[in-house]
Parts: structure tokens; sequence; C-alpha cells
């Protein structure tokens, strides 16, 4: 049996010296991403259309990719706000998944998503969901990092920026109520 070689993580991540001279704010056009791919047979569900979980794979993946572009370094996602498909994704269609930074936080932003499938046959693109992603950028030593700020050129960027303001704000009020039902049942329990 050959022996696996093991990689070390340090290895493949940018420095610290690396990420410091990283920190000049980018525009969100620096880190727009958009992914296209044709989907097969292997993505279709019991109903034979795309499954969800293929395609929240590739809109995962693809905000990573905004995400590591954006902060020059490793960045995970923390929690995906809601994935609501409009209509079906079939065999055959093309996918294309449009990414790009909405909002930055010190160490932490919001990635948006906005999927589209087209008919490879009548050329018919259908909007079939949108989502936000936040993601946190992660040190060498796996910590959360400082990151650069974004740049809002047009308007629709400084509108995004706004209203994904608002979602961090509704997100931490979710989290906080979440805490205090947690801790309250605890209170009950004992």
């Amino acid at each position: 049996m050959k022996a696996v070689k093991t990689i070390d993580r340090k290895q493949v991540r940018p420095t610290d010296a690396y990420i410091e001279d990283n920190m000049e704010p980018k525009t969100v056009a620096f880190s727009t991403i958009t992914v296209v791919q044709q989907m097969m047979d292997v993505d279709a569900n019991i109903a034979g259309n795309v499954h969800g979980g293929s395609i929240m794979k590739l809109v995962d993946n693809t905000a990573c990719m905004v995400g590591m572009r954006h902060t020059g370094g490793n960045a995970v996602t923390v929690s995906l706000d809601r994935l609501d498909f409009h209509s079906p994704v079939y065999v055959g269609d093309i996918l294309r998944i449009k990414t790009s930074v909405n909002f930055v936080g010190s160490t932490s932003m919001e990635i948006g998503a906005r999927i589209e499938a087209e008919s490879v046959l009548t050329g018919e693109v259908r909007h079939t969901a949108s989502a936000y992603l936040t993601f946190v950028s992660l040190d060498p030593e796996g910590k959360p990092r400082q990151i650069p700020q974004i740049i809002c050129e047009t308007d629709k960027q400084k509108d995004r920026f706004a209203a994904a303001l608002k979602r961090k704000q509704k997100r931490s009020d979710a989290r906080k109520e979440a805490k205090e039902r947690s801790q309250q049942k605890q209170l009950q329990a004992s």
C-alpha cells in the first residue's frame, strides 16, 4: 500500500508579510467571479432535476474563491442566509453563478450570489436562486484576521453594501435572541 503524503498547511498558506501587504481596500470588481458549468446526469436528483445540494456546493465554492481573492488568504464559510429556488435547473442547463463581495467588516464579509440557469437549446435564462453567504478570513494559524475594506464604485454596489449592513444586524440580533432562549431553557431545566 502506498504511503499518503501529508501536506504542511502552513506551506500552502500566505505568509503574514504577504497578508499585511494586501490590506489596501479593494473594489467590488476586483474579487467578483462568475462560474459557468453545464449540469450533467451526475448532478440529478430522483425527480430528474439538478439536485439543490449540487447547486449549493457550487455556490459555496464560488463564494469562497471571491473571499480568498478579496482577502489574499484563507476564507471559510460561517453561514448561508437562505437559498430559495425560484425555478428548477435541468440536466443539460448551463448554470451561471455570479458572486461578489457586498459588505466587509473587520474579519468577515458578506458575499452575494445570483444563480441563473440557461437552456442550451432555447437560450432562455431563468433566475434560479439568490443567496448571501458570510465568510471569515483566517490567518495561517486558523484564527480570524483583519481583511481589506471594500470600495463601492457604483450606486448598485452602494445599495448592496447598505442592504448587507442591515442583514448583518438582523443576523446579530437573531444570534442574541437564540442565545437568550437557550439560556432561558437551561434555567427552566435546572
